[in-house]
């Protein structure tokens, strides 16, 4: 367990609102709950309710208490985005009513409006850190491509708004450190890197399971979301040239996950005549794609050079990594941050070179190896959570300095300050 002296957390009450997934399924969020929770913390989530899991309106979750709302995402263009996102506020305030005073207010995007609620809180004492998973300006140029509109400008506005309003930042790597300083002009001493790292107890390999090949040598595998700026359509038209172009046919290819896109990927790859040779899982239990992981022979990153991608890390890449794979990613900045020598790089965006490394990975068994020996070592050492752990409660620490715990509710002193308010 984590000492006080890391985050000075004994006695004290954190609040973490999320508005893009259900928790637990959010991993890092996960993660810093119960890093949070073993510092002495008293941990409280409030976010959407999942559809297939994590569907409880209240639960206890290994001591962190979770209160989660319903919320049908968004569709229909900027509508649906406003109904979605007036929903989840009027929930967020309504349930961090019922939640009571806290130390900590944590709001983690994407959207830039969790501030609203935090600065509620933080106008009754919390201090608020601000989580930021997103860069929402470039996801914005990357998911819409509209260019710098009048919503582009709105959603700039929002994230100075949410900066000005943050007593500490959480960056997921030095890239969106360097953002909040340089575009949010925050001081370097208030923003901490909290980089996200897989779960080593989730991602443990088990024999491989050739029958998953579906009868070829070879097994490709992709996971994660499948949204307009996260380049499967980019891996299925590289996995058409490898077949077309290169003159391979020895491989099967899994792609795990789901997504806005999910159905016109599926119909990508009918129009590419991959139906023989790709397979689309959906989200699977944990345990079935750890079989796939530990099958597959190389694990594809297709992430296209865009304004959000370059500068975002990835969280399959680790997740790749862990698990002892060799990667083929296109060249991004932050993908080599994370991967180093774990994967091979295609120019940006070139699936023809995408394609050939394919190849080229299949090819040499000892090489794909070495990778995933690369990698494990990686995400054993410098990205492992622990350094994140680290952080982490030092951005805590940094942001209660000289601030003593609020009173629980129930608690004498805590019933006078209701009534007081």
């Amino acid at each position: 367990m984590l000492g006080d002296t890391t985050g000075g957390g004994r006695g004290r009450r954190a609040l973490i609102l999320v508005e893009n997934l259900s928790v637990p399924f959010d991993r890092r969020v996960w993660q810093e709950c119960t890093t949070l929770r073993d510092a002495g913390w008293e941990v409280h989530v409030i976010c959407p309710r999942g559809t297939k899991r994590d569907t409880e309106a209240e639960a206890v979750v290994d001591g962190v208490r979770i209160h989660r709302y319903p919320l049908r995402a968004a569709t229909g263009g900027p509508a649906g985005y406003l109904r979605e996102y007036g929903t989840a506020l009027w929930h967020t305030a309504r349930l961090a009513r019922k939640v009571g005073p806290v130390d900590v207010v944590h709001a983690c995007n994407p959207p830039d409006l969790l501030f609203l609620p935090a600065l509620w809180l933080k106008r009754r004492g919390a201090r608020f850190v601000f989580d930021q998973h997103d860069l929402v300006p470039e996801l914005y140029l990357s998911r819409f491509h509209r260019g710098e509109d009048l919503l582009y400008r709105a959603v700039c506005a929002l994230e100075r708004l949410t900066y000005r309003a943050a007593d500490v930042v959480l960056a997921t790597n030095e890239s969106y450190r360097d953002v909040a300083v340089r575009r949010g002009g925050r001081r370097p001493g208030d923003v901490f890197v909290v980089r996200s790292a897989p779960d080593v107890d989730r991602f443990r390999p088990v024999p491989a399971e050739p029958e998953l090949k579906r009868g070829k040598p070879h097994l490709l595998c992709y996971l994660g979301v499948m949204g307009p700026q996260d380049g499967v359509d980019y891996a299925l038209r590289a996995l058409a040239r490898l077949r077309e172009e290169v003159g391979r046919t020895d491989w099967h290819a899994v792609f795990v996950g789901a997504g806005d896109t999910f159905d016109q990927m599926v119909e990508l790859s009918r129009r590419l005549g991959l139906a023989d040779h790709v397979e689309f899982t959906g989200r699977i239990p944990d345990a079935d794609l750890v079989r796939y992981l530990s099958t597959a022979d190389v694990c594809l990153s297709p992430d296209p050079r865009n304004p959000l991608n370059d500068v975002s890390t990835m969280n399959k890449v680790l997740e790749y990594m862990v698990m002892g794979r060799p990667i083929v990613s296109f060249d991004l900045k932050e993908a080599r941050v994370s991967a180093g020598d774990a994967a091979v790089y295609a120019p940006a965006n070139d699936e023809a070179r995408f394609a050939e490394l394919v190849a080229l990975l299949l090819d040499d068994p000892q090489k794909r190896a070495r990778m995933g020996e690369i990698g494990r070592e990686r995400v054993s050492g410098p990205l492992s959570w622990r350094n994140s752990q680290a952080s982490l409660l030092a951005a805590y620490a940094a942001a209660c300095r000289d601030r003593s715990a609020v009173p629980a509710p129930g608690s004498a002193q805590g019933r006078g300050s209701a009534v007081e308010r």
